[in-house]
């Protein structure tokens, strides 16, 4: 039943958290890491700003809905990349060197956990209707939605894996049609890792990231793949993204 994973996702969301044990805010320390990192070329942020909730880098955006900024809360970091050209190679390297520099600053020796949401799109190659895969395919389903009175808008499914002495981190899985374009198939990812020392190299946050992403693309891409067979591929109908 397996076929081929060659699929081409298009990331649309890389957020990450850091969780800490709450500190005062101290946007002074976010400033110094603003200009540490002007000073060291090609900074990954170009505003500074205060906001409510703390101190936040961030850069300007063009296209509605995307994000990028890093945000300094009392209880965590957090980072986030919403529809920008930054790869998940990127973003990983970033979340740990910009986190290294703000730690630097703010003496912090723990974060209690790390949170990782990966949001990424697919086209499945051999039907033209995400709902009709995940209904035909997937499910399986004939009739059975008809005692609604109409067909669903969307449809879905959600896993949860626990963490295993072989992957330390708990992973929760959506699979679901989506609502701005029919032929796209929506996979969400939200990984939650245990604690990491924050008063050394940050090496196991940025590996947290790359975990997190290769459960989406590799297990989760396969599992897609495994139903991705009614009716054959589609002639000429390749992931152009």
């Amino acid at each position: 039943m397996a076929r081929t994973t060659s699929y081409a996702p298009r990331t649309i969301s890389l957020i990450c958290e850091l969780l800490h044990p709450p500190v005062p805010s101290d946007p002074a320390a976010i400033q110094r890491v603003h200009d540490q990192l002007f000073r060291g070329g090609s900074p990954p942020y170009s505003s500074f700003l205060v906001s409510p909730g703390g101190a936040m880098l961030s850069n300007p955006v063009a296209t509605p809905g995307a994000n990028s900024f890093a945000a300094f809360r009392p209880d965590r970091f957090q980072f986030c990349e919403e529809l920008s050209s930054v790869t998940h190679d990127e973003f990983a390297s970033r979340v740990r060197s910009v986190s290294e520099t703000v730690v630097a600053q703010r003496g912090l020796a723990l974060f209690t956990a790390q949170q990782v949401t990966l949001r990424t799109l697919v086209n499945p190659r051999a039907f033209k209707d995400s709902r009709e895969y995940l209904r035909n395919a997937m499910f399986g389903f004939g009739d059975e939605t008809d005692v609604f009175g109409s067909e669903p808008a969307l449809l879905g499914v959600r896993f949860v894996f626990p963490a295993t002495p072989d992957r330390p981190g708990s992973h929760n899985l959506r699979i679901e049609s989506w609502a701005n374009d029919s032929r796209s198939l929506f996979l969400e990812i939200v990984s939650t890792f245990g604690p990491v020392r924050a008063d050394g190299a940050l090496v196991q946050v940025e590996q947290n990231i790359h975990a997190a992403y290769r459960f989406l693309t590799e297990p989760a891409m396969r599992f897609v793949a495994g139903f991705d067979t009614a009716g054959g591929p589609l002639e000429g109908d390749e992931d152009e993204e």
